[in-house]
């Protein structure tokens, strides 16, 4: 028997879970699974929107065919042509010829690209809509949310809206579907790695997606993206999550990264900890950036304001695995954080020196001294790094506010 859930009256999720794969894109790590969201509306008139990566297609065809029998499929509504959401089109097309793709202009070009020539297209502008019988359908474009076709399609009577790549996240759906049968605390680390590393480059327009929905007075009752929980009890925690992240609004806690050989810029690390945790914060995360995926580094370091960046120098630069960080720090485009800089160096120099002119060139704003020590710490580089954990703590305090931020992802 096949598993099918439904959302609502004659909406169904018909994704598929992907325990395999083990980079995201090739390149995030994906240790909890990811699930590629897919659904159907069977009305007089048959949809499906959006599909799966091609490893998962006969799974989900073969959902398909359980809900809708042997009734055709009219329409193929496409949000995003991405291969984990766009992989089954040919699939769809062989199982039901006479089906309809529906995108907008940039859908097409994109399919064009991907896949070769299809017939049977409809084209819609900002704004449409599509009668299938009990359910209407609008569409709302959504542009690099984050490619150019983006967009996203509103079931206007059960007021579903399916979002495409916004409002999801990693980690496959283990048994539960809706944001109320499942442990958001264990999605909360994944929704915000997936989007800092795949969406929040492109906040600006966000944001501008935000004020669409708002602008066009849609009442969302659930939505419905194309990875993670389907949202039904508190879609507006994730909405909030998003306005939030795209202003890049940040809590209070301090990220300290290093990349060290033999220890010593690891003992500066380690000390600039301690301190600041004496001077009264609590969220400080430290990483070895050998040994943690930059992935989930700048998840943190999008979740908290202060960064603090330690290196040794590497063949007159900086360690390999810190260039790695900050040259994804600078394609994020992050604002709005306070930074620090340590380091070591012996023979040559290069490590504290290269990160200096990433704080230049990024613009944030720096706090304490730049202390860069002699092969091994001293007495005075620690002293240095205390004033860099005094001037951290001393900032984000004076930005405290009475209320608690309230973390809905964990309630």
């Amino acid at each position: 028997m096949i598993n099918t859930v439904a959302i609502s009256e004659g909406i169904h999720y018909v994704g598929v879970n992907d325990r395999e794969t083990h980079l995201f894109e090739n390149l995030w790590p994906l240790d909890k699974g990811v699930s590629y969201n897919a659904y159907l509306i069977n009305d007089e008139k048959v949809a499906i929107i959006d599909t799966v990566k091609s490893t998962k297609m006969d799974a989900f065809i073969e959902k398909v065919g359980s809900i809708i029998g042997d009734k055709k499929v009219d329409y193929l509504i496409i949000n995003h042509m991405e291969p984990d959401h766009s992989g089954a089109i040919k699939a769809v097309k062989e199982r039901y010829p006479e089906v309809t793709i529906v995108g907008n202009k940039k859908t097409f070009d994109l399919i064009e690209s991907f896949y070769g020539g299809v017939r049977n297209l409809h084209i819609i502008n900002d704004g449409d809509e599509l009668d299938l019988g009990k359910h209407q359908l609008k569409f709302y474009l959504t542009p690099m949310v984050h490619w150019p076709e983006t967009m996203m399609t509103y079931e206007v009577n059960e007021k579903v809206l399916f979002s495409a790549d916004a409002f999801g996240g990693f980690g496959t759906l283990d048994g539960g579907i809706f944001d109320d049968e499942v442990n958001l605390e264990f999605y909360t680390d994944e929704i915000r790695r997936y989007y800092s590393n795949i969406v929040g480059k492109y906040g600006m327009m966000v944001q501008k997606a935000l004020n669409k929905l708002t602008d066009a007075g849609i009442d969302l009752k659930v939505i419905a993206p194309g990875h993670g929980p389907v949202w039904r009890n508190n879609p507006s925690c994730i909405l909030d999550y998003y306005d939030r992240w795209s202003k890049a609004e940040t809590e209070e806690g301090v990220v300290i990264v290093y990349g060290s050989m033999y220890g010593n810029t690891q003992k500066m690390a380690d000390f600039i900890a301690r301190n600041l945790s004496e001077k009264g914060i609590k969220n400080i995360r430290i990483y070895d950036s050998s040994k943690t995926h930059p992935s989930y580094i700048i998840s943190d370091i999008w979740r908290f304001k202060g960064l603090i960046l330690g290196s040794c120098a590497y063949n007159t630069g900086l360690f390999p695995s810190m260039e790695t960080l900050i040259h994804k720090i600078q394609n994020s485009q992050l604002k709005n954080r306070y930074v620090g800089i340590f380091g070591t160096a012996s023979w040559s120099g290069g490590g504290v020196s290269t990160l200096q002119k990433f704080i230049e060139d990024i613009k944030w704003q720096q706090v304490g001294p730049t202390i860069e020590a002699n092969s091994s710490p001293k007495d005075k580089d620690f002293k240095g790094c205390e004033v860099i954990a005094w001037e951290m703590a001393e900032k984000l305090i004076g930005e405290r506010t009475e209320t608690e931020d309230e973390n809905c992802l964990k309630k």
